[in-house]
């Protein structure tokens, strides 16, 4: 399986030598050895590899990884390109249009807003094939709510977006007067209309960072 190796290393080192980890890695060893996991195991850590601890600027967090073929690939919300972008990722798309006037693209691959600074993170990280929750209670909770922790500690203004109620359950780790979190509805197709559409959480992100001195994020993605 991937290992993590850059920044994120050092708050998250301590996990791996904890109880919990060494059951979650040999449950997780055995799954892809006799099952169909996804994301790819070389995916696992994506969202820690492609935005780096040093350069988050905004979180987005997921509950659990696409469950069918080609779509996962250790972001939340991303598929790779020429995969039909699911339905909440399409109402992502349609309030960024309604938000910012971003023209919505043709793929679903959001790997440059990971390389921007926004953390991709989904609360457990591997899932099997058509079983969403197959790997929920067996310990990636408790490896990114320390990730979580660690953002939390960082001493720069950062933006949550934290969209539905699991996502926003986090909030009981967010204590950090200098970050934003900003609360919405999930977009799934069953609670958009509740709220997040219309939440403009994109601009107020931008607007945040903006005030901070820190680069907005180019939420544009590109047609493929």
């Amino acid at each position: 399986m991937a290992a993590i190796d850059n920044d994120w290393l050092t708050p998250l080192s301590a996990e791996f030598q904890k109880p919990y980890y060494k059951e979650l890695y040999t449950f997780v060893r055995q799954e892809y050895q006799t099952r169909v996991i996804y994301p790819p195991a070389d995916d696992l850590f994506q969202a820690f590899h492609l935005t780096p601890l040093s350069k988050v600027k905004a979180v987005i967090l997921g509950q659990d990884p696409y469950h069918e073929p080609g779509q996962a690939h250790g972001l939340c919300f991303s598929v790779k390109p020429g995969v039909e972008a699911p339905p909440s990722l399409v109402n992502i798309y349609k309030e960024l249009s309604d938000d910012l006037g971003c023209k919505i693209p043709n793929n679903g691959y959001l790997v440059k807003w990971a390389e921007q600074g926004v953390l991709l993170l989904n609360a457990i990280l591997t899932v099997r094939a058509h079983a969403a929750f197959s790997h929920k209670g067996r310990g990636w909770e408790t490896f990114t709510d320390a990730a979580i922790c660690a953002l939390n500690e960082v001493d720069r203004p950062i933006v949550f977006l934290l969209w539905g109620r699991p996502a926003q359950e986090k909030k009981a780790l967010l204590n950090n007067p200098k970050h934003l979190i900003l609360t919405a509805p999930h977009p799934s197709p069953l609670s958009a209309y509740r709220g997040f559409f219309g939440c403009k959480h994109f601009s107020k992100a931008n607007a945040f960072l903006a005030e901070h001195g820190i680069d907005p994020i180019d939420w544009q993605i590109p047609d493929v």
